[in-house]
């Protein structure tokens, strides 16, 4: 394989998830649990974009998940558009506790519109699910503002539920998957389809 070949192919095998929302809603620790990193009740806010790289083994070949954190604080939110290019999976988080965070939801997906257009996949989550005794969101809300925008949804816990978010990023990734696949299908398809009859190859 030619190194030109070699680097599409890592191109095309790794896949950009970057997690949205509010400043203090858990992004960064629910990133590191799916990483296998311990939760840190004192980790402080993300002042800058950084990603953890995660590798998932399908049918034979691994993938290379990048999952980008970005900044939530108002006063950063403008500079939130420079990380977005190239992002396949776009998952939006909100904080169960803080009715506020679910609803600047809608500010979120206005930038994500407006800088990605329908391009990638949408992703809900209503984290800190260990504090439902103060719950200011209900789970059918999220489920409804994901039901919305065509996004799936996922109520979770970074600091108790370590493999949700994890198995929830790998049903996006196989989600992902299938409607690139289908993509390429529809192509093909579009592709054979036009060309004229003379000029296809005739079998046997």
């Amino acid at each position: 394989m030619s190194e030109q070949n070699k680097v599409e192919e890592d191109r095309a095998n790794s896949i950009k998830i970057i997690l949205v929302g509010d400043s203090g809603t858990g992004k960064t620790n629910l990133i590191a649990v799916s990483a296998g990193m311990e939760f840190n009740a004192n980790s402080l806010t993300t002042t800058s974009c950084s990603y953890i790289q995660k590798i998932i083994n399908k049918d034979g070949k691994d993938y290379k998940i990048n999952l980008w954190d970005t900044i939530g604080q108002e006063k950063y939110r403008s500079l939130t558009k420079i990380f977005l290019k190239d992002s396949k999976i776009v998952i939006f988080v909100y904080d169960i506790t803080n009715r506020e965070t679910f609803e600047s939801l809608n500010f979120w997906k206005k930038i994500i519109d407006d800088v990605l257009g329908v391009g990638p996949l949408f992703g809900v989550v209503g984290n800190k699910n260990d504090l439902y005794y103060e719950e200011k969101v209900r789970e059918e809300e999220g489920e409804e503002y994901a039901n919305s925008i065509g996004a799936k949804f996922l109520l979770t816990s970074a600091k108790n539920d370590s493999k949700g978010f994890s198995k929830f990023i790998e049903l996006m990734f196989e989600e992902y998957l299938s409607k690139s696949c289908d993509e390429v299908d529809r192509i093909e398809s579009l592709v054979i389809n036009r060309i004229p009859k003379k000029k296809r190859n005739k079998c046997c």
